[in-house]
């Protein structure tokens, strides 16, 4: 036991691994640990155990029974290597495989390995033009041909969006200066028909007669003002509040015949009635009847000629023409 203990406190760092188990790390902390008063104290090292411990105990047995058999055995001289000439047909087997027929041999399968590449790099070289004959026209039919198109057709739809894009901004344009008239006529209407109230109120007190022509301006002015109104909302083919707009002027400027006994306002009425029967179904005669309406009283007076109104009949065949921007003719 006491030729183990030296083992531990003397083997080195190879001595000690090559126990089966114990591997460098464990080796060095054996070594970091040392010296060992007991061999129990090498159980105290990290990552021993005592099976560990039967292994370096085997190991230091098999170099101590080798330290003995070397002591046992007589150290020899070694002979000097003996001389050996070559024999004469080892010569002459040399020489024959330097012959003409050996080299003829060797030059042949070089030949045969030289014409081998030739045939690989031909066979290659042909494999890549095939690839490139049959293969170039096929890529171009069924991959660049198509990008292209939808190239060309992806260029032809951006162009179209833009055209509509711009279309929309004018359209938005012209909506917004549409709202911004009805917003004026609704403004102007609401100041006639207040001053029309006041102007009733003064001739309750004062039968004038030039208080009564002013409340019959005032009267024409707002009829002109709800009727434009009306055609802005033909225009934006908002036929309810078009046709209560056209209800509100016709019984406005019946009130103004009747005060007044004008003939002409007869024929307005009659156009107003026509385009009230045709809204909201027939809005295209319905604009020509209240275009028509508009025009005599703008001009004061009637048609030269008689007016064709179209029946709904032949709606099918007539398009919508825009109405042109009423201008207000509040005083």
């Amino acid at each position: 036991m006491s030729d183990f203990l030296t083992f531990l406190n003397t083997a080195d760092l190879d001595t000690l691994t090559q126990a089966q188990g114990i591997t460098h790390s464990v080796a060095e902390n054996i070594i970091a640990a040392r010296p060992f008063n007991t061999i129990e104290d090498c159980l105290k090292v990290k990552g021993m155990g005592k099976t560990l411990l039967a292994r370096l105990q085997s190991v230091a047995e098999a170099q101590g029974n080798e330290s003995e058999n070397r002591a046992l055995i007589p150290v020899e001289e070694e002979a000097p290597p003996a001389y050996v000439e070559k024999s004469q047909p080892a010569q002459e087997k040399v020489e024959e495989q330097d012959s003409f027929l050996a080299r003829l041999g060797r030059a042949f399968i070089n030949f045969l390995r030289a014409l081998l590449r030739l045939i690989i790099l031909v066979i290659f070289l042909g494999g890549i033009g095939a690839i490139l004959y049959y293969g170039l026209p096929y890529i171009n039919r069924t991959f660049i041909a198509p990008v292209e198109r939808n190239t060309a057709q992806i260029n032809k739809l951006e162009a179209e969006v833009s055209l509509l894009q711009t279309q929309l901004e004018e359209m938005n344009t012209h909506v917004t200066a549409l709202e911004t008239s009805v917003e004026g006529y609704s403004a102007s209407i609401q100041k006639l028909q207040g001053m029309q109230a006041e102007l009733d109120t003064q001739l309750q007190k004062n039968n004038d007669k030039i208080l009564l022509d002013l409340k019959h301006e005032v009267m024409m002015t707002r009829a002109l003002d709800i009727l434009a109104r009306a055609r802005l909302y033909l225009a934006q083919s908002n036929f309810g509040l078009a046709k209560i707009d056209v209800q509100s002027a016709r019984d406005l400027l019946a009130e103004l015949q009747a005060e007044t006994n004008d003939d002409l306002l007869l024929l307005v009425l009659s156009r107003l009635d026509l385009t009230l029967g045709n809204l909201p179904d027939f809005p295209v005669v319905a604009a020509g009847d209240l275009e028509i309406a508009w025009q005599i009283l703008m001009s004061g007076e009637a048609p030269a000629k008689a007016t064709f109104t179209p029946t709904p009949a032949t709606l099918e065949t007539s398009t919508p023409t825009p109405l042109p921007p009423a201008t207000s003719t509040t005083p």
